[in-house]
């Protein structure tokens, strides 16, 4: 919104393509917006940036958006925009329902691949983290103009699930226990109540995996889709959709035609380093056995076939050691401009004392746990307001607080506060009012308009913490409008308040249904 008409202003006089900020500055007294184009500009120009941002100041004055521009610092650009221009641009925003929409896509075909949790199991908090932040930016992706797809990657076949059918007829006593075997009680459950079926296949370890992980995905559709809401439009099995089809061949064939394959102590091996990775990979092992890395090729390159040139890959945080050879994967298929989030750990505290979290040893928490023991809102919240890649710890006691302390609550108070001041006024303006805003109520509208540039910010960086922390600022910019000027019952100025209350609820309600969470009208 404003921040988009700053930017067109200062575009007519910036060097082409000139790659520069405009920011809100942490006090109000610095402006409503402060850019640095002038020392960007300086730089390509080979000229003083407090003398180039003079000669900015003077044609950005003729422009009649800004009440005001000051040089600061070496050469910063201070902005305060016009109150007829500020009000301009809040009736653009009122009249929009919901959240503004942006043509960053233009729709261009994207893929955003998240959880993809081997099916050997049930979810932790790990995945939970990178399904809630996959379903939270697709939801900004879409927002954004880009034509979306969100893909779970179901790793059926290979190792994994033999491990899981030896693991099963170990809990069964049919073979010895061995340390690499899964140890979770589920795994027990499922042999007890699967007898015929260990019978049938217990001289097939593949078999009797994947008859497992078919049932451990139903309740991996379960816990995502209807537990927590997350959303996904394609399933992608590797042995259907990658191996059947032979896209695992195909990649090999593709790397065998750019010269990227070499043979050493019996195995194959491709050329990542050539792609930036500290060292080559291994296709195939000595013994013959294509890797997983190779399923991941085919996998790129199926993904590639159905249009997408561009994938979003979040992965846990122990797969950390895998996103060189992956970025180098996506480069060569065509596939280059993809991106890989890693998201880092999680802690649940309870008490003081942290909850163990291990697939293998079966003591790990289960991520519909934690839905259960704090709710679905609270759990999207706090696993959403960090950035993917810092640790997190989760305090149960502190998520499950009714008070003003937990952010989550806090918001939909806020929401749940504007609902009720427009319930008990006589009528709310469905128009911008012709009146001049006054200073109070001009600073909140600044703060609404924000949320253009917090989606634009969030649709190009990924940083999804981004919208609960202005949610929150949000909230608290709201209560402290609301405490500091009199809304119902305020004479000739009640219906240009009320219709500013319309307008948070709005985009308070509507930041809320993007991150997934409820926006209760009573509470």
């Amino acid at each position: 919104m404003l921040r988009g008409r700053i930017k067109k202003e200062i575009e007519k006089l910036a060097p082409k393509g000139a790659e520069f900020s405009i920011f809100r500055p942490e006090r109000e007294a610095f402006g409503d917006y402060s850019s640095n184009v002038a020392m960007i500009a300086a730089k390509a120009e080979k000229k003083n940036p407090r003398e180039l941002a003079a000669d900015f100041k003077k044609e950005l004055e003729k422009s009649g958006l800004f009440k005001k521009i000051e040089i600061a610092g070496s050469g910063f650009l201070n902005f305060w925009i016009t109150d007829g221009k500020v009000a301009e641009s809040f009736g653009q925003l009122s009249k929009i329902k919901g959240l503004p929409k942006l043509n960053l896509g233009k729709n261009n075909k994207i893929q955003i691949e998240y959880v993809s949790a081997n099916p050997t199991g049930p979810l932790t908090l790990a995945n939970g983290r990178g399904g809630f932040l996959g379903d939270v930016l697709g939801n900004v992706l879409g927002l954004a103009g880009f034509k979306l797809e969100r893909e779970y990657y179901v790793n059926d076949t290979g190792n994994q699930i033999i491990i899981l059918g030896k693991s099963i007829l170990a809990s069964a006593g049919l073979i010895p226990r061995e340390e690499i075997f899964y140890k979770g009680d589920y795994v027990k459950d499922w042999a007890i109540k699967n007898k015929t079926k260990v019978k049938k296949f217990k001289d097939n370890s593949l078999k009797l995996g994947q008859e497992a992980a078919k049932d451990f995905l139903k309740s991996i559709k379960n816990s995502l889709e209807k537990k927590a809401k997350i959303k996904f439009d394609r399933w992608t099995s590797e042995d259907k959709h990658i191996r059947k089809r032979n896209f695992v061949e195909k990649a090999r064939a593709l790397f065998d035609k750019k010269n990227l394959i070499y043979k050493k102590d019996g195995a194959v091996w491709l050329k990542t380093t050539d792609f930036d990775d500290d060292k080559d990979r291994v296709l195939i092992t000595s013994d013959g056995y294509p890797t997983y890395f190779l399923a991941d090729s085919g996998h790129y390159l199926e993904t590639l076939s159905r249009g997408f040139k561009k994938k979003i890959n979040i992965l846990g945080p122990d797969h950390y050691g895998y996103v060189a050879r992956i970025q180098a994967v996506a480069e060569i298929v065509g596939m280059e401009e993809s991106e890989i989030i890693v998201t880092q750990t999680v802690r649940l505290m309870k008490g003081g004392e942290e909850f163990k979290m291990s697939k293998r040893k079966g003591t790990f928490v289960e991520f519909e746990e934690l839905i259960d023991e704090i709710g679905l809102d609270a759990s999207r919240w706090f696993f959403l307001e960090r950035s993917a890649d810092t640790h997190m710890d989760i305090d149960l006691e502190f998520a499950k607080k009714q008070s003003a302390e937990n952010p989550v609550y806090y918001v939909q108070y806020a929401h749940a506060r504007a609902a009720s001041i427009l319930r008990k006024a006589r009528a709310a303006s469905t128009r911008p009012p012709a009146s001049v805003f006054q200073p109070q109520e001009l600073s909140f509208i600044k703060k609404l308009l924000e949320v253009a540039d917090v989606l634009e910010d969030t649709a190009k960086d990924y940083q999804v913490q981004r919208l609960t922390a202005y949610a929150h600022e949000l909230a608290q910019a709201f209560s402290a409008y609301y405490r500091d000027v009199k809304v119902l019952g305020s004479g000739e100025d009640e219906s240009r308040r009320l219709f500013i209350v319309k307008s948070a609820k709005n985009i308070l309600g509507s930041l809320l249904k993007l991150l997934g969470i409820s926006a209760p009208e009573r509470m």
